[in-house]
């Protein structure tokens, strides 16, 4: 029964695109005219997270195709929280995506598993569906914990939902971002495997089909093909590159 619903129900590509703290004015209306230029196929996704800043005008001026996402939010819904923004505050601008748990907010802003949680939760609950972020950091990798890590991330998340359905998951091994450095299509596709398994054994057998696993870190032009052929990589969470023309040959990569 699952098999057939697997055939029915390919996972349609995913490809986002985090700006993270990048942009001017200038430069967001040369990034929103190259995505305009962009014959995103149909069975392709295409979301970018611009800075808070740039959300609105990026969402007013980019093509339906193409979806936008802010890159964090917090866990109420206004409030004397000086500095964040509420998912409701992205319905109210028509903005249905955020990408939470960077490895750069748990890094830098102490954001726990547990918090993140929460977080995709509050967002889910909001009606704002979610690219939830884990990875593991080199030390782990070399320690060969990366399975622990990113199953403790993955667990944290699953303590705080029971439907998956809105949850696009970003394996970001955190020794590859921004560093050039890149996990082999094996090494990825054997976190992607595991991450499946593991969704199969603490979620569900569907979740586990339905739900696409990202990879993220240093993904560009070049190696985004080779990549897109694993079974278990569903598209990418794209930093640099999504600065850049080159997004455009990983928005395609799909197509294979």
């Amino acid at each position: 029964m699952y098999c057939d619903l697997a055939i029915i129900m390919a996972r349609k590509f995913f490809v986002g695109g985090n700006w993270k703290m990048n942009g001017s004015v200038a430069q967001v209306k040369e990034l929103v005219e190259l995505l305009n230029k962009i014959d995103v196929p149909a069975n392709t996704e295409v979301v970018v997270a611009p800075p808070a800043l740039y959300v609105d005008r990026v969402n007013q001026a980019v093509k339906k195709e193409i979806q936008v996402a802010a890159q964090n939010t917090y866990i109420k819904a206004s409030g004397a929280y000086t500095g964040e923004i509420s998912p409701q505050m992205l319905k109210d601008l028509g903005v249905n995506w955020v990408v939470l748990g960077h490895s750069e907010r748990r890094e830098y802003f102490k954001e726990s598993d547990e918090f993140v949680g929460q977080k995709v939760r509050f967002a889910l609950d909001a009606g704002v569906s979610v690219i939830a972020c884990i990875g593991e950091k080199l030390e782990e990798r070399e320690a060969n914990v990366t399975n622990d890590v990113v199953a403790r991330q993955m667990k944290a998340i699953a303590n705080e939902i029971n439907d998956w359905t809105n949850v696009v998951v970003a394996y970001e091994p955190v020794w590859a971002i921004g560093t050039g450095k890149v996990a082999t299509p094996e090494q990825a596709q054997e976190v992607h495997g595991f991450l499946r398994q593991w969704l199969a054994e603490n979620v569900s057998q569907e979740a586990a089909e339905k739900t696409r696993i990202l990879y993220g870190g240093s993904v560009n032009g070049g190696n985004c093909k080779t990549l897109a052929s694993k079974p278990d990589i569903d598209g990418f969470l794209v930093g640099g590159a999504s600065l850049k023309p080159e997004f455009v040959d990983i928005v395609l990569s799909g197509q294979q």
